[in-house]
């Protein structure tokens, strides 16, 4: 109330939603991007080059990570301008924060890529292993405080979550990086992770 006092549903909806479209957008980018290579039979290329797979894994995110900022400004701006949520914080922080949530997620999508056999199931364990959680585990419908012990910590690992609470606090409350640095600091070691677990699931060879 004291951030929303004529209690719009959108002002506090809208930026959940930003999250949860984009946690399933961005794993949905990087889901197929190995298993295509291996699928199209190009992956014996991959395996021959002298790149390092921590190189290969890092060549394969960063153009995603372009696209998905892309994607970024559009939800925002289509919040701003469709939905009229007022933006308190600071833009910049958002865009900055965003990079930071969108390696975490899109590296979700480049580990379940490494780890599919087929393009139609990475698409499926993307879908699914980003929708659901993202909606029912982050706070968007439900607040985790009403949740119970052991899955308010599970909500944990969920990244949409963190960035959903980045989200509102910038959006609502005009929160600064004081506020945000342990979900930020949180979503960017969960990058990180990613990205090493992709890099060791990758081997050079058939």
């Amino acid at each position: 109330f004291w951030y929303n006092p004529e209690l719009k549903s959108t002002n506090f909806l809208v930026p959940g939603l930003i999250a949860v479209i984009l946690m399933m957008l961005s794993a949905l980018l990087t889901s197929m991007t190995v298993v295509r290579e291996r699928e199209r039979g190009t992956i014996e290329q991959l395996i021959v080059s002298p790149v390092m797979p921590y190189e290969l894994m890092l060549g394969k995110l960063v153009p995603y990570v372009l696209i998905a900022f892309l994607d970024v400004i559009t939800v925002i701006a289509a919040g701003r301008l469709l939905f009229h949520v007022p933006l308190v914080g600071s833009p910049a922080l958002v865009l900055a924060l965003s990079a930071v949530f969108l390696t975490a997620a899109l590296g979700i999508g480049l580990f379940i890529s490494t780890v599919s056999a087929s393009q139609q199931t990475a698409m499926t364990t993307a879908m699914v292993g980003t929708q659901l959680p993202s909606v029912l585990l982050s706070g968007f419908m439900f607040p985790i405080s009403a949740m119970p012990t052991a899955i308010q910590w599970l909500t944990n690992i969920i990244p949409a979550r963190h960035f959903l609470f980045i989200l509102r606090s910038i959006f609502m409350k005009g929160g600064g990086l004081s506020l945000l640095w342990q979900p930020a600091l949180l979503l960017l070691g969960f990058g990180v992770v990613m990205l090493g677990l992709c890099s060791l699931r990758f081997r050079k060879k058939l």
